[in-house]
């Protein structure tokens, strides 16, 4: 699917129907009733997002593990909070349903009142270090290492990294794929993990490639460091990264 008239989003818009139509295939096995891929069902917001914002090369690119409930699940923007992506980036659209809907994990789209707590934080710090979306994306990206959501019959979220070792390797060496062919596409000097699995997937994935990988504190409310000051943890862990932000937007 062609995003615009040329440049890198146009290669990810051809990298993510190649994702689609690879991951269409898979199934997973009990515990996990429901999946949901926000890259296929709400495609129109993640289409967006990557027009918009992800049409040149970056410094950094952050990696995500997978969507969140109420975030890239109900937007099909990384960390999605339906707040800061209607608000500060200035993205609305129109989001159709997953395949098989989970009964308690609807997905109203743009119209979800449930906060996104991760992407509030992470949104939230980038848009007051940088100010307009456009800068800090002048020199970040996010995205996703895996597009897809794994539930419960109960609703309850399982990550990837808590799938059996067979569909975990079938599903990995997709995604790893993907990663390696998104880092061509956007050059980054550094690819930064949100969280310990995204940068040990980073690790394997990237290995043979000159980029630098780091680790940022998840935002995530499960990660007790984040709750005590997100914004300033991140702060300290970019620095000793060696990577340099602007002066702080007032």
């Amino acid at each position: 699917m062609a995003l615009t008239g040329g440049g890198p989003a146009d290669g990810i818009g051809v990298l993510t129907d190649e994702l689609v139509r690879r991951l269409k295939p898979l199934t997973f096995s009990d515990p996990v009733t429901h999946v949901y891929n926000p890259i296929d069902y709400a495609r129109n917001g993640y289409d967006r997002y990557v027009a918009r914002f992800g049409n040149s090369a970056k410094e950094v690119l952050l990696l995500g593990m997978n969507p969140g409930p109420f975030g890239m699940v109900q937007t099909g923007v990384p960390f999605g909070d339906v707040e800061m992506v209607t608000g500060w980036m200035g993205i609305t659209t129109f989001v159709s349903q997953p395949e098989y809907p989970h009964p308690k994990r609807p997905v109203d789209g743009f119209s979800c009142s449930r906060r996104e707590v991760s992407g509030g934080r992470l949104w939230g710090w980038a848009k007051q270090r940088f100010g307009p979306a456009e800068a800090f994306f002048s020199h970040f990206f996010v995205l996703n290492y895996c597009p897809l959501v794994f539930m419960e019959a109960s609703g309850r979220n399982r990550t990837p990294d808590r799938l059996p070792a067979a569909e975990k390797k079938t599903l990995f060496s997709i995604c790893d794929r993907v990663l390696r062919q998104s880092v061509a596409i956007y050059r980054p000097r550094w690819v930064v993990g949100i969280g310990a699995f995204a940068e040990k997937r980073a690790v394997a994935a990237l290995e043979d490639t000159d980029v630098k990988i780091g680790r940022i504190s998840h935002p995530s409310p499960a990660n007790p460091k984040a709750n005590r000051g997100w914004d300033a943890v991140v702060e300290r862990e970019l620095a000793d990264l060696g990577i340099d932000l602007p002066a702080v937007k007032r």
